[in-house]
């Protein structure tokens, strides 16, 4: 847990942290993969974020969960992260969207499984919680969430490979993006499973309030999404907040 004083401290503090990680990334394979959440929340970092002086023409920008809604959407994340994140020098970044134009959520899942897998493992993934627990679009009251949240196998210690090519030969994956539904979340969701969300080389969680620091308190007691993920994460999820 990271503590600050302020909204804007606590976004320029995770800003400068992610544009270190994506650097090290591009240095390490000659490309960063992020993926960021949406709400209200993440404004101020992702105009933090915009402001880093990193080679952005080499990051490729992706969603952790996504409204089953078009980018024209008031509610669409990927609306979110185009007008408030991929502008100015990251405005260079490639943008992976998880939204496509299918007949049904669990169609648009699948053509954004293909897409979204071939940028596995993420390199940065920033999540964020609601109220309830939730994280990504993991909700306690999704349909089939006790499934959701079941711990992926653990990852065979072996050499990280370079990132694949995103036009390769390989059979993409199709369940690294589920279908959601969930009554409190109003329209039917795209997340990343939890198996993507773990395996990510870099975790963060955003959150604010003293609200929410007391859900996040008692989250394992109470076997909120948000602990499941935390569990299982390869890698510990640093807690970025601010009252």
């Amino acid at each position: 847990m990271r503590e600050f004083a302020d909204s804007d401290a606590v976004a320029k503090a995770l800003a400068g942290d992610v544009a270190g990680r994506l650097a090290e990334a591009i240095a390490a394979r000659g490309r960063a993969v992020l993926a960021v959440s949406g709400g209200t929340t993440p404004v101020r970092f992702f105009g933090e974020l915009a402001k880093a002086a990193i080679d952005w023409s080499n990051v490729i920008v992706t969603l952790v969960d996504e409204r089953f809604v078009p980018p024209s959407h008031e509610r669409s994340n990927e609306r979110l992260v185009r007008e408030n994140l991929l502008i100015g020098r990251a405005a260079e970044a490639r943008f992976v969207p998880m939204y496509f134009d299918a007949g049904s959520v669990e169609e648009a899942a699948r053509l954004a499984s293909e897409a979204v897998s071939r940028l596995m493992p993420v390199d940065v993934l920033v999540l964020g919680m609601g109220t309830d627990g939730h994280t990504a679009s993991l909700f306690p009251d999704a349909v089939g969430i006790a499934e959701m949240l079941r711990p992926p196998a653990p990852s065979r210690a072996a050499p990280e490979p370079p990132l694949p090519p995103l036009e390769g030969e390989e059979t993409p994956s199709t369940d690294v993006v589920l279908p959601v539904y969930a009554p409190s979340a109003g329209e039917a969701r795209l997340t990343l499973s939890l198996a993507a969300i773990c395996k990510a080389r870099a975790v963060f969680l955003h959150i604010e309030g003293a609200q929410k620091r007391g859900v996040l308190e008692r989250a394992a007691a109470e076997k909120l999404p948000v602990a499941a993920v935390l569990a299982a994460a390869e890698t510990p999820v640093v807690t970025y907040w601010a009252p």
